[in-house]
């Protein structure tokens, strides 16, 4: 299993190395051992699925307020999805910033989201499926989010037009760079 770090701070991707041979293939998804090795000392609590029918569904800018606060690593297990995150601990140094990249069940990565990072992804194809690890368990009541297209982040999906969104993803307000304080990894809000 290879970790590649990215443009963003605490935020990796993680690359099977399949060992393969007439049968198929064997490869590591997951090791704490080798994700502490590289500074995330990543705990899980939960795993879970979202399928998704079609493409060009859109699901984010998700994420939990502390002190639920959650690291993720998700991965693409059927189909194709453009996966985004986005840096809101304020003390970061990257602070406001986005990410994003495609993983798909062929390419077999996956992206491990710290604390503090909002989270969504648009399907690029039919029957999408994703996995989460996470590290805190879902709590409802500290549930948060951020619009997927604020002009506040600028991201750059590869489908902006006729998307597949919940009314919840669509109610997200505008985010002030200069004012909101989010959540930072220690789990501490600031405003």
């Amino acid at each position: 299993m290879l970790v590649w770090s990215t443009p963003l701070h605490q935020a990796a991707i993680i690359e099977k190395e399949p060992i393969t041979d007439n049968r198929g293939y064997f490869a590591r998804s997951f090791c704490t051992k080798t994700l502490a090795a590289h500074g995330l000392p990543f705990h899980m609590v939960q795993t879970n699925i979202a399928f998704n029918h079609h493409a060009r569904t859109l699901r984010g800018m998700h994420f939990q307020l502390p002190p639920y606060c959650e690291e993720k690593i998700v991965t693409c297990t059927q189909g194709t999805l453009f996966d985004v995150i986005i840096d809101l601990n304020r003390e970061s140094p990257t602070f406001g910033k986005w990410y994003g990249l495609t993983l798909s069940a062929e390419n077999g990565l996956s992206l491990y989201v710290p604390k503090g990072f909002a989270h969504g992804y648009v399907t690029l194809t039919e029957n999408t499926s994703i996995h989460y690890m996470v590290s805190e368990y879902y709590t409802p009541s500290h549930e948060s989010g951020v619009r997927w297209n604020d002009p506040a982040f600028g991201i750059e999906w590869p489908l902006t037009e006729q998307l597949i969104i919940s009314a919840k993803d669509e109610q997200w307000k505008d985010f002030n760079l200069n004012v909101d304080g989010m959540v930072l990894s220690e789990g501490v809000v600031h405003g």
